[in-house]
């Protein structure tokens, strides 16, 4: 197809190649910034999950909150020749209504922590690390999960209004299997997030990249739509790569500029 002033698809000349073989050496004659630069980059400006230290405090809670429930029920529920001290500790106040009331405030505690660790494992997924949040996707849960489970045996217990001495030993019962399961979880919690801030990891695309460029042997992740993969898993993995792609594009360009302040 022709136009009045010649061909409307004109081969490019030589002229045209000289030109793009000149820009391609410009840019090439530029400095380049080595992967290595960029992880170390990256690794520096890694953030820290303080979680740990909130599991730590939490599990030592439940353990004291036990123990002195295991003291209460002897020696006010069960009256084993503490009356006069229990009374003056606890007034008109019930031991076993003390016990109920403190296993409530420690449910809300627990919930506090779950919603702490929901933000800070939402910033972390953000920042890249889409698998480490899906690893702890269900363990983060667990110990709400154990604390609410726990708060229905009790509520099933106190409304079946059992012997004063049965109801005690129920209630001692609940507290402990519940203790037995959720410490176990949240010190194992606390062992896989200080590991995580210990490695500090560049995020999951950059160490995908930084293996294909290093391994001829390693497979190349794909980020479309398969058949055996999700529609949730095909939009995060795409979303973790849009957030690493911006904070790629930011180390670039500090770079960029720290050299061309350099020259």
């Amino acid at each position: 197809m022709e136009t009045k002033e010649g061909p409307l698809y004109a081969p490019a000349g030589p002229s045209a190649d000289m030109t793009r073989s000149l820009e391609e050496d410009s840019m090439v004659d530029g400095p380049l910034i080595s992967a290595d630069a960029l992880h170390s980059a990256i690794r520096r400006e890694f953030q820290t999950i303080p979680t740990p230290y909130h599991a730590g405090l939490l599990s030592l809670l439940h353990v004291v909150y036990v123990v002195l429930s295991v003291c209460l029920a002897v020696l006010c529920v069960m009256k084993v020749g503490q009356e006069e001290v229990c009374a003056s500790v606890l007034g008109k106040v019930q031991g076993d209504s003390v016990i109920v009331f403190g296993k409530a405030i420690l449910w809300v505690l627990v919930l506090l922590f779950t919603g702490c660790m929901q933000h800070h494992h939402s910033r972390a997924r953000s920042r890249g690390y889409l698998r480490f949040y899906r690893e702890m996707q269900g363990l983060k849960h667990l110990p709400f999960t154990v604390h609410s489970a726990g708060n229905v045996l009790l509520l099933v217990v106190l409304a079946a209004r059992l012997q004063t001495q049965v109801e005690i030993y129920m209630l001692l019962i609940v507290l402990g299997l519940e203790l037995l399961v959720a410490v176990p979880c949240l010190l194992y919690y606390t062992v896989k997030v200080m590991r995580f801030n210990r490695e500090r990891a560049a995020p999951d695309v950059s160490q995908e990249e930084h293996s294909r460029n290093f391994s001829v042997t390693s497979v190349p992740t794909e980020t479309g739509f398969r058949e055996c993969s999700s529609l949730e898993e095909v939009v995060e993995k795409q979303a973790d790569l849009i957030e690493y792609l911006k904070q790629h594009n930011t180390l670039l360009s500090k770079r960029l500029l720290n050299l061309t302040a350099q020259h």
